[in-house]
């Protein structure tokens, strides 16, 4: 993997954990019955780190009844790994 492979990596990882303790921040506000981190901003987070968002949704079972996460999620991560699948056959080689 080249250099900037590498970075992206690294950086989508970090994304993914941000992403993973965001959903465990909102699960957790929820229990305590505090202010909650909006739905958007966790779907809005789920584009960008959808590993992310469904690991924390099993862990912590968070938003597994809404079918807005429990549809949405998956339908994002299947779109991420088709994205990711893309760029990695057109780079390599």
């Amino acid at each position: 993997m080249n250099p900037v492979g590498k970075v992206l990596l690294i950086a989508y990882l970090i994304v993914n954990l941000a992403v993973f303790a965001m959903y465990g921040i909102d699960k957790a506000k929820a229990v305590r019955n505090e202010w909650r981190i909006p739905e958007k901003n966790l779907m809005g987070a789920a584009v960008l780190g959808a590993p992310g968002a469904l690991a924390a949704m099993f862990v912590f079972r968070h938003k597994i009844r809404k079918p807005k996460f429990y549809i949405g999620v998956p339908f994002m991560l299947m779109a991420e790994a088709a994205l990711a699948i893309y760029i990695f056959t057109k780079t390599a080689g």
